[in-house]
């Protein structure tokens, strides 16, 4: 951390970045760089399956807000409070209330690690078909979904009764 605290902004859902541009222009050009330190839209990392590949795709962990790392006074907190985009500053009373160091830092910490959610585009009891394997352009019912293993449970009729057969994740798509 830069010797500022962390401050949580509101900003209009889905304008994150707009309003991320915004300040750290103002910041540039109004030269408060040694009071304003960084700006951070927080997010978390995701494994998406879609379309039989496994893709890392960042996810805004709290829409509608970004994180400010600064020292507070009226100058620094009349320039980001005025920024177009930023609606104000989270706190309870009138004047701005620092995230807890132990907070923010998990925050922050969370944006740096390896992904561990998985989003798919089915889920159980959805009819997929099967891309790849032995058992290709087969259709079937999801019946269990194992993301430690990265392998799904779908049940193929074969032979005129269902049956259960485990295929990985990426080898199966939803209809």
């Amino acid at each position: 951390m830069i010797n500022g605290e962390w401050y949580l902004l509101y900003v209009s859902s889905g304008h994150e970045e707009q309003a991320r541009r915004n300040l750290e222009q103002r910041i540039k050009y109004m030269d408060v760089g040694d009071k304003i330190f960084d700006v951070v839209i927080p997010t978390a990392k995701e494994i998406e399956i879609k379309a039989g590949k496994r893709r890392t795709i960042s996810k805004k962990a709290f829409p509608g807000y970004i994180m400010v790392n600064m020292k507070l006074d009226e100058h620094s907190w009349d320039i980001v409070r005025n920024t177009p985009g930023v609606a104000g500053f989270v706190s309870a009373g009138t004047k701005p209330v620092p995230l807890p160091t132990q907070e923010a830092n998990a925050i922050l910490q969370r944006m740096e690690e390896a992904p561990t959610d998985v989003k798919m585009t089915f889920e159980e009891g959805d009819s997929v078909r099967v891309t790849s394997g032995p058992f290709i352009d087969f259709i079937g019912k999801v019946e269990q979904v194992n993301l430690s293993k990265g392998k799904a449970i779908v049940l193929l009729s074969l032979f005129g009764r269902e049956t259960p057969a485990e295929i990985d994740l990426l080898g199966v798509e939803r209809i």
